[in-house]
């Protein structure tokens, strides 16, 4: 599931949002800076500073994470089954070595999440639909002009 194309967004996504849903069935999106493909079909995410998540997850499996390159303005949806690793699970050692490494050890986690995904879905801004001329290039002239970036 988990495509180089895929795992090229992930890659190079500074942040990701993952929706989740509580057992009352209130929605929550929170951002994650640490997520990484893991395999061909799971995304796992350092749980830095989540409670809610990490309760929403444990009342409800069913989740939705996307990212998005801000400039080219595409990226993917990807929904699935989410778990909670606490340290105490011994795959937690085994998943938390990439994890760590991506941080540089900057920010400390004591559980992570591991999203088994379903189902994937290319995200493309409306504008490539509304001007089906319109470029990667073009796309990204324009981000970088409105964010001010040289």
């Amino acid at each position: 599931m988990l495509n180089e194309e895929i795992k090229e967004y992930i890659n190079k996504s500074i942040l990701c949002w993952l929706a989740t849903s509580s057992k009352e069935n209130l929605p929550n999106v929170s951002p994650k800076e640490a997520f990484l493909a893991y395999g061909e079909d799971s995304i796992i995410i350092a749980n830095i500073a989540s409670p809610q998540t990490v309760r929403n997850i444990k009342a409800n499996e069913n989740v939705c994470i996307s990212f998005v390159d801000v400039f080219v303005q595409k990226g993917f949806q990807l929904k699935g089954k989410a778990i909670i690793i606490s340290k105490k699970d011994a795959a937690f050692e085994r998943m938390k070595a990439p994890l760590e490494k991506f941080l540089n050890g900057k920010y400390p986690f004591s559980s992570i999440t591991k999203i088994q995904i379903e189902k994937v879905k290319e995200i493309i801004a409306p504008s490539y639909r509304l001007y089906p001329e319109l470029t990667e290039e073009d796309q990204i002239a324009s981000a970088k002009k409105t964010y001010g970036v040289k």
